[in-house]
């Protein structure tokens, strides 16, 4: 397994750089763009694979080829899948057995924060212990120095964006990586896997919290129906139970079905009409539920407790060296806003202010904006602990926001906790797009954010895509907006 990737320039082409003049942004306007025209003809699928809409402007901006990686980094990319996997194995074993005191009861402490007793009770059953996630996604920046992982889902959105855009540019004649299906054969793969033999019959059920990713998941289930799936897409409310099993309302009938892939976040639950059901259901084992229900592998403080050197030994002993080598080449240094006074003789792990050791968060406050290069965000379990929201840059902030944002992020410790991350700066990269009223080819410097998307399978997690996301150069924080470029990836020679 590499180590972090390093590149020979700060400027790494996405995308071929264009020898034409760069063009003002357009933001709407469609009337002007000629049938043939490259941009119209990609603009077109979108409208009908439903991630656009006629007549309303573009949702990102289209790039005018997949997004170039590297030999190395598609290398990369191809190992990373397994290392994260086991990092979850590792993950749930450490939470249950703090539960247990095989190890430190705090590890339990810290991850139940905020979650409510009937969850807790429902997610430690006998009959989910070895369950996991069968889809994980980070989010990785790549910067001068290597990839940095900034988070892992494992309930992510894009899986039909980027199946979608995958098959797309390959209809364009442009290579696609890994393959141009592997999204949605990987999602059947890892649905296959979680239905042990029982009829292909699954519900993507989204809820209201997550409705903008709802046409992109029903893309997914349009092309389950293609491979002979009974698959549906629908909102909880649509859940029917009976002591038969679990059950769908679609097209005026009732449709039974064996696995749920939930596609809503585990905070929402008690906003989730029909939600008792599915959680009835799953514990009289009538239908699985993928994502399982637990809440302590979707906490960004689990890259705290990587780092922590209370746990050095237990990770050691759960993980092999090339793993512990990859994920701490890639995980930044991470701590939890914890606000309780630590004795005098005890410091914060690895922080430093001022080459000193520190004892106290307070001084985050006080910290120029040279000294605060750091990020704060949301652990997980709160409707701020997703996307962009609940992310602060230290260094973007004036003095009195940031001092604000840490108190905030203290106070709130014991219903929602948050991290400490150390900012990690990603490098130049060049793409191109369409812009969005003539069709002419523009060019932009920006940063990028690259999500492979993992399908798990049977103790093995497949690549089936990735998806790059390019901001503007001034953007700090890197995420789907109006002035990004969204592509699928190839492999540059």
């Amino acid at each position: 397994m590499p180590g972090p990737l390093h590149t020979s320039s700060t400027i790494n082409p996405g995308s071929i750089i264009s020898s034409q003049s760069d063009q003002p942004g357009g933001s709407s306007s469609y009337n002007s763009l000629i049938s043939d025209n490259p941009y119209s003809i990609l603009r077109e699928t979108l409208i009908k694979d439903g991630l656009f809409v006629s007549g309303k402007e573009d949702l990102w901006r289209v790039a005018c080829h997949p997004f170039a990686l590297s030999m190395e980094e598609a290398r990369f990319f191809e190992q990373l899948g397994q290392h994260l996997l086991l990092f979850y194995q590792a993950l749930n074993r450490l939470y249950l057995d703090s539960l247990k005191g095989i190890q430190p009861s705090w590890v339990a402490e810290y991850l139940d924060i905020g979650k409510p007793d009937d969850l807790l009770t429902f997610a430690r059953m006998n009959r989910f212990k070895n369950h996991l996630p069968g889809v994980i996604r980070p989010d990785l920046i790549p910067t001068t120095s290597g990839m940095v992982l900034t988070e892992l889902d494992s309930v992510p959105g894009g899986i039909g964006l980027t199946g979608s855009l995958s098959r797309m540019y390959a209809q364009q004649g442009d290579p696609v990586w890994p393959r141009t299906e592997g999204l949605i054969n990987g999602f059947i793969h890892m649905l296959k896997g979680v239905l042990q033999g029982q009829p292909p019959r699954v519900a993507v059920v989204v809820s209201d919290e997550a409705e903008a990713y709802r046409p992109e998941m029903q893309w997914v289930v349009t092309q389950l129906q293609h491979e002979g799936w009974e698959a549906y897409c629908v909102h909880p409310r649509d859940v029917r139970f009976t002591e038969e099993g679990l059950f769908v309302h679609y097209a005026g009938q009732d449709h039974p079905i064996s696995v749920v892939y939930r596609f809503y976040e585990l905070f929402d639950l008690k906003n989730i009409p029909k939600g008792e059901l599915i959680l009835y259901s799953a514990k009289k084992g009538r239908v699985v539920v993928t994502p399982p229900y637990k809440p302590w592998l979707e906490e960004k403080l689990a890259l705290a407790l990587f780092h922590h050197p209370m746990l050095e030994r237990f990770w050691e002993q759960s993980l092999k060296p090339e793993t512990i080598g990859c994920l701490r080449a890639l995980i930044p240094a991470t701590w939890i806003l914890d606000p309780r006074p630590l004795p005098p003789s005890a410091v914060i792990p690895g922080l430093r202010h001022g080459n000193r050791a520190v004892s106290d968060w307070r001084w985050l406050g006080e910290a120029s904006q040279k000294e605060r290069q750091y990020v704060i965000k949301v652990s997980g379990f709160s409707d701020q602990a997703w996307g962009s929201r609940g992310v602060s840059i230290g260094h973007d902030m004036s003095q009195a926001q940031w001092k604000e944002t840490v108190n905030q992020a203290l106070d709130k410790f014991e219903v929602s906790p948050s991290v400490l991350q150390a900012f990690h700066k990603g490098r130049l990269v060049v793409v191109e797009y369409y812009d969005d009223v003539s069709g002419a080819i523009i060019s932009m410097e920006g940063r990028a954010r690259l999500s492979p998307y993992y399908f798990v399978n049977e103790g093995q997690a497949e690549l089936g895509g990735v998806l790059a996301t390019i901001c503007p150069k001034d953007k700090k924080v890197i995420h789907g907006m109006r002035d990004a470029v969204l592509a699928p990836c190839t492999v540059s020679e």
